[in-house]
């Protein structure tokens, strides 16, 4: 097959891909027209059918594996496809493995390397809370290492969390080194599980998408709230460690505007809140410049607040 990844404008298409979602729209004229995101294991594609009601365009819906015929455009600096032909594919058809996208990382590599992470953690309240989700809570473990970190904007993938947690953990592991007056323990275990509430925020692949739980509370305070449990269960946990912990979750957007219920007030909770942000943009620029084609500049990103331009290959 070719993976949407591949895609170039004038790209001829007739390939099975995943819908992963289609909504109906209405151009400045008034005709209707469908919006169709389209996935496999590479990524996800934009694509348009400007003709819904043409004998060409059979029944579907959000999450069927599809048969797409069609043309590959250049809209935006993005790959967007126009749908000319369309049905349903039969099961004999595709390899659902071909349709999830994941970490361009070894599962089992992160996991372990997780694992040692936690481990290396001296304080023995917090190396136990680690290890009560990472290494006891099988069904937290299984979420975990096959969740994403994010619906769209960044590691988007089957093992997405885990992949992020890691680049967050390794910048925090730099800054203990850059700025000794940080409490290593206590920011590596901030960092080991600023996002364990996105296991029940987000939904599983193919669906990745927001959980009624996830909507009404989201991550944040899902994370605190599922820390506070496995807490209860360690005997003699300190108590001002719990609290300074949970501040460190809650504060991890950095901003009240961006979702963060308190503000960074401990040093650690700073370094947390850089390194997550850190991690999430540079991310989210790598996705987006891996999968562009056409003009250096890619146009205006509302996550980075930005115009963003390929940097020259020159020397």
């Amino acid at each position: 097959m070719r993976y949407l990844k591949e895609l170039k404008e004038g790209d001829k298409i007739s390939d099975i891909y995943l819908c992963k979602q289609v909504t109906s729209a209405v151009t400045r004229n008034g005709k209707e027209y469908l919006n169709v995101i389209l996935q496999d294991k590479t990524g996800t594609a934009d694509a348009k059918i400007w003709e819904p009601s043409s004998s060409g365009i059979g029944d579907f819906d959000s999450l069927d594996y599809i048969y797409v015929g069609g043309d590959a455009v250049l809209f935006n600096s993005q790959i967007q496809i126009s749908i000319k032909r369309l049905r349903r594919a039969e099961e004999s058809e595709y390899d659902t493995a071909d349709y999830l996208p994941v970490s361009p990382r070894d599962n089992d590599e992160m996991y372990r390397e997780l694992l040692a992470v936690c481990h290396n953690v001296k304080n023995p309240f917090l190396q136990e809370l680690l290890l009560s989700f990472f290494e006891k809570d099988t069904d937290f473990i299984d979420s975990f290492r096959k969740s994403s970190a994010a619906k769209y904007i960044h590691h988007g993938f089957v093992g997405g969390l885990m992949h992020h947690t890691l680049s967050v953990t390794a910048l925090c592991e730099f800054y203990t080194k850059a700025y000794p007056m940080l409490n290593h323990d206590l920011l590596i275990s901030a960092a080991l599980l600023h996002d364990i509430g996105k296991v029940r925020e987000l939904s599983r692949f193919p669906q990745n998408d927001y959980t009624d739980e996830g909507q009404l509370l989201g991550h944040i305070v899902m994370g605190s709230e599922m820390i506070a449990d496995h807490i209860r269960e360690i005997r003699d946990f300190p108590e001002m460690l719990k609290r300074e912990l949970q501040h460190c979750i809650l504060a991890h957007h950095g901003q009240l505007e961006f979702g963060s219920p308190k503000v960074p007030e401990l040093i650690e909770a700073m370094a947390l809140n850089l390194a997550d942000n850190t991690d999430a943009k540079l991310e989210t620029l790598t996705e987006l410049l891996g999968g562009t084609a056409g003009s250096d500049w890619l146009g205006y990103n509302k996550f980075l607040d930005a115009n963003i331009r390929k940097t020259t290959n020159e020397n």
